[in-house]
């Protein structure tokens, strides 16, 4: 097991946490857990720096999108349209489930595409991505307890 001090690990999860929320692979699952089970202390902090990086990373993706000037859409394969159907749909909201792996970051700039309202965004990024932390970190906090 590696040797790391919990500032470090924290330091970690965050870079991993924003790097997860991007088209870059981050694990910040892995390094949650990793910190966890060195440091259960620092379940709270945990949580709060893998949402807010992660969260950072997402409306990083968002912004990108922003960038991308708009077009029609009808050059788009059949798969795309229904997934730009839907955010069209759902909107903001959407974003709950920004934390699906490979979905995720496409909704992320979907979204920053489409001009959703940004503050709506963050706040749907962030309370999907808490949710998503909070699943993980119990989980393996209760699991870690039986044992």
């Amino acid at each position: 097991m590696f040797d790391f001090s919990p500032d470090a690990g924290l330091w970690g999860l965050a870079a991993s946490a924003f790097l997860s929320a991007t088209i870059l692979p981050g694990n910040s699952e892995i390094v949650l857990l990793g910190v966890l089970a060195k440091y259960p202390s620092l379940f709270w902090q945990c949580i709060v720096v893998a949402t807010l990086a992660n969260t950072a990373g997402g409306m990083t993706s968002y912004l990108i999108g922003r960038l991308i000037p708009q077009r029609d859409g009808a050059t788009l394969k059949p798969a795309q349209q229904r997934a730009l159907s839907w955010m069209r749909k759902h909107g903001e909201w959407a974003l709950l489930l920004s934390w699906v792996p490979l979905v995720g970051d496409a909704l992320c700039v979907v979204a920053g595409w489409l001009r959703v309202n940004p503050w709506l965004a963050l706040l749907a990024l962030a309370l999907g991505k808490c949710a998503r932390y909070l699943a993980v970190a119990g989980a393996f906090s209760w699991l870690s307890n039986l044992a």
